[in-house]
């Protein structure tokens, strides 16, 4: 064989071994060129800017507060013999309480009857005495100064009668007030005193009765932002809710949501002078219990309708590197670009948008880390739910 025939043998077979290689490096070229393109348009969450009424809600700081507070104390004083109910239960306006010693009480009624029947015993014989005088100075048998005497005494006894059955009710009052009875309906709390404690009228604290149904919830809000309502609502920029149709909920201090709207009572004619506060309270049904005085709760109340506000969700709002909130808005050739906004109180997620959006904007949500500002992407339609589906299955079981 000669050396130029070998030599173009040994071509061929290289040509042959390296085709393959040739054709599988142009197949991946291809493949990572595709995907190189998918990578260049990635998918991306949006949301449509809309315009629609949304009531403008306030969260603010309150505690709870009974709506009645009576603090027990006795109408007599004495000793304790008795007590008659038990601590932490519910009570009833007139449910006996205590019971002091009644003994001199009775003692007291005892002496009080016999004064009275001493005193209509001696206005009997004034009666009977003046009906004789008078019976005699019609004769002219008895002087007229005898005869005035005679009607004076008579009054005077029956002056006496009706003292004596004053004491007689005065008596029989403190007996029943030697029995303690419930004020007010609510929950009576700790036993202040026991069995054979002294007990000094109006003085010694008996128990304390609080009214937890319905119950209060005592709340505060700045001045300013009451003026700036007010301004709103001349500019015509919010629209008012009447008085009786404001609702007023409980935000507890676990994050949970009170399930009973309240209503809003009154807002204090007053400004306090070392918060700048203004102090509102609302009315809550409490049926369970489950408000107690002295909780720490947020009180979310309506204060006004925006007829055509616009709102994103939390999570589509940026900062920039001013510190300035901005969000990625998609234009008609599909490229995302930062928009300056200005931005309202957030309610349920979603952050009221005063300027810088309009209806129609098409505003990124989800995949932010996919582009930066001018690139092309994939817009796709977000919900939170579809956001859920997505976290899901990527999530790891503990």
């Amino acid at each position: 064989m000669s050396r130029s025939r070998a030599v173009l043998i040994s071509s061929a077979l290289m040509l042959a071994v390296a085709a393959p290689l040739l054709a599988g490096c142009n197949e991946a070229t291809q493949a990572q060129a595709s995907a190189n393109e998918q990578a260049v348009v990635p998918d991306v969450g949006i949301v449509t800017v809309e315009q629609k009424p949304r009531a403008i809600v306030r969260e603010l700081p309150g505690r709870i507060a009974p709506t009645r507070v009576s603090d027990v104390r006795p109408r007599v004083s004495g000793i304790v013999v008795e007590r008659l109910f038990r601590q932490g239960s519910e009570v009833r306006a007139g449910d006996p309480l205590y019971r002091i010693d009644p003994k001199p009480f009775e003692v007291e009624i005892m002496s009080g009857r016999a004064a009275l029947a001493k005193a209509e015993a001696v206005h009997e014989r004034a009666v009977q005495q003046a009906r004789r005088i008078n019976l005699l100075f019609k004769e002219r048998a008895a002087p007229e100064v005898e005869h005035e005497k005679a009607i004076a005494s008579e009054r005077e006894a029956a002056a006496d009668v009706e003292a004596r059955k004053a004491d007689l009710a005065r008596a029989q009052l403190n007996l029943d007030y030697a029995t303690v009875r419930a004020p007010i309906d609510g929950i009576v709390g700790a036993a202040q005193v026991s069995e054979g404690a002294i007990a000094v009228q109006n003085e010694t604290s008996l128990a304390t009765i609080q009214q937890l149904d319905p119950i209060y919830a005592d709340f505060t809000q700045s001045v300013s932002e009451l003026n700036r309502l007010r301004r709103a609502f001349e500019s015509g920029d919010l629209d008012q809710i009447a008085p009786d149709a404001i609702k007023v909920r409980l935000v507890l201090d676990d994050g949970t949501s009170y399930s009973i709207p309240g209503k809003l009572l009154f807002s204090d004619a007053k400004v306090d002078a070392a918060t700048g506060q203004v102090t509102l309270r609302g009315e809550f049904a409490n049926p369970k219990r489950e408000l107690l005085p002295g909780m720490y709760v947020r009180v979310r109340i309506e204060q006004g309708i925006d007829s055509d506000s616009v709102a994103v969700p939390q999570q589509a709002v940026q900062r920039n590197a001013a510190g300035g909130s901005e969000v990625y808005v998609i234009r008609e050739d599909n490229r995302a670009i930062a928009r300056p906004i200005r931005t309202g109180p957030i309610q349920d997620g979603l952050v009221l948008v005063t300027d810088g959006l309009r209806a129609g904007d098409r505003v990124v949500v989800d995949g932010f880390q996919k582009f930066a500002a001018g690139d092309k992407v994939a817009p796709q339609a977000w919900t939170e739910a579809s956001a859920a589906a997505q976290i899901e299955p990527n999530a790891t079981p503990r």
